[in-house]
């Protein structure tokens, strides 16, 4: 079928069969279809969606674009997590350490940032030397070592999303449930790993805005998951009130990562990290309970294990350790700029959205698919959501290496939301989703 037509018939609703967009996927990553004909493809599929038989063909279609692993090349006992995306959403960091501490082999496939959130790649990529593209030997080696390693998409490890997932970051093709169950599960299938837990955020920093919308894209990464032998389940998680934690940025993230690996950070962190990996040890059978899991995950904290883990891993994956152990010696801008408030009152909520695009703007994302990162800007948030603030209060410092404009300063201070009344916060975690028997 010509490629003409294939855009055409789903610009005009019409089911694709399954061996017709896996020549779509083949020829794009072989390089005879082009960025401009995908980018008609992804456009179309954003407008008119794809059935669960679509889906489930193009993940399969690019989970075998390249090499994968199965669980038994992996060896021991296997597990991973994985987030849709949210902004200052730096989980993986610590969790990943963490889990592999406990006994449990952490072999995760992460990837870069994707419209108003960061990526996991670009975060450890801010620390000098770390490399996330390693080939299989070497991923194998170190994850064999250490327990743990984090790696991105290399031309043999998932191409097709590799390309895919660069090309909708900058089409404005994000936030369409097919296309973001088929990005995430080809990579977490393509890994190998047994067991794994997905991060599903849902609100308005989310691309998932209202939680119908998380829920069905939640089951139907379960459900590919659990077709093809995996054992999956999902969290939906709140990212509507405020982003996670105090940074957003680059290294700002590793820094923030790095203290709570250390017994330091804020609440929400806290919470959401040790929620996921408890889930984790439970799915890997080394925990029977929650209970037990926060147990094992209290002693990895406490004892250093989970942190030197996490420096062995940095250092095996050719990172500088010595800058994760002094983080300020990482790269962060010394321009900064503080906005204080004008006003009294509770902080009832810190717009995500508002912030993840500004920190865009700052360079620590990407408007066009060759942008470089600039992993030295960000913002660190100085108050929380339920703080009560007086006037002149420091709201918000932002590390920039081009002055911001005043436009993109007011959006960063209207960000914050004031009520005369202490607000009822919403739950972090809302709703565990099992597969369905």
């Amino acid at each position: 079928m010509l490629v003409p037509m294939i855009i055409q018939k789903k610009r005009d609703g019409e089911e694709l069969p399954s061996e017709v967009i896996r020549e779509f996927i083949q020829g794009y990553v072989s390089g005879n279809i082009a960025d401009y004909q995908a980018s008609a493809f992804l456009m179309a599929v954003f407008f008119k969606g794809m059935t669960d038989a679509e889906t489930a063909a193009l993940t399969e279609a690019m989970m075998n674009s390249g090499d994968r692993f199965d669980p038994a090349d992996l060896g021991g006992i296997t597990a991973d997590k994985h987030s849709t995306g949210g902004v200052g959403d730096k989980i993986s960091i610590p969790l990943a350490p963490i889990v592999a501490s406990c006994g449990v082999r952490v072999p995760m496939m992460s990837g870069r940032g994707l419209g108003h959130t960061g990526g996991t790649l670009d975060k450890l990529e801010s620390i000098p030397g770390f490399r996330t593209n390693l080939e299989r030997d070497e991923f194998l080696r170190v994850l064999n070592r250490f327990g743990v390693a984090m790696i991105g998409q290399t031309d043999r490890m998932v191409p097709a999303d590799k390309k895919l997932y660069a090309l909708r970051d900058v089409t404005a093709t994000v936030e369409c449930i097919p296309l973001i169950a088929a990005s995430i599960m080809s990579k977490k299938i393509a890994a190998g790993p047994q067991n794994l837990i997905l991060d599903v955020k849902v609100g308005r920093g989310a691309f998932m805005k209202n939680r119908g919308d998380a829920e069905r894209l939640a089951r139907a990464m379960v459900a590919i998951g659990t077709a093809h032998g995996r054992t999956v389940q999902a969290r939906l998680t709140d990212m509507g009130t405020q982003p996670l934690g105090h940074m957003i940025g680059n290294s700002l993230e590793i820094i923030e990562s790095a203290e709570f690996l250390q017994g330091r950070g804020s609440d929400d962190i806290r919470e959401l990290t040790t929620t996921l990996a408890a889930d984790m040890l439970i799915m890997a059978g080394k925990a029977v309970d929650h209970t037990q899991a926060m147990q094992l995950i209290e002693t990895a904290l406490t004892s250093g294990s989970a942190f030197k883990t996490f420096l062995e891993m940095v250092e095996a994956q050719g990172g500088d350790p010595s800058v994760v152990q002094q983080p300020y010696s990482l790269p962060v801008s010394s321009r900064t700029i503080t906005l204080s408030s004008s006003r009294a009152g509770w902080i009832s909520g810190i717009d995500p959205m508002a912030l993840g695009l500004a920190s865009v703007e700052l360079g620590a994302g990407r408007t066009k698919k060759e942008d470089d990162i600039d992993p030295s800007v960000g913002f660190e948030l100085l108050v929380k959501a339920g703080d009560r603030i007086e006037p002149e209060r420091e709201l918000i410092r932002i590390f920039y290496t081009k002055p911001p404009s005043q436009e993109l300063l007011e959006r960063v201070r209207n960000a914050f939301e004031f009520s005369e009344d202490k607000p009822v916060l919403k739950s972090l975690i809302i709703e565990q989703i099992l597969p369905e028997r």
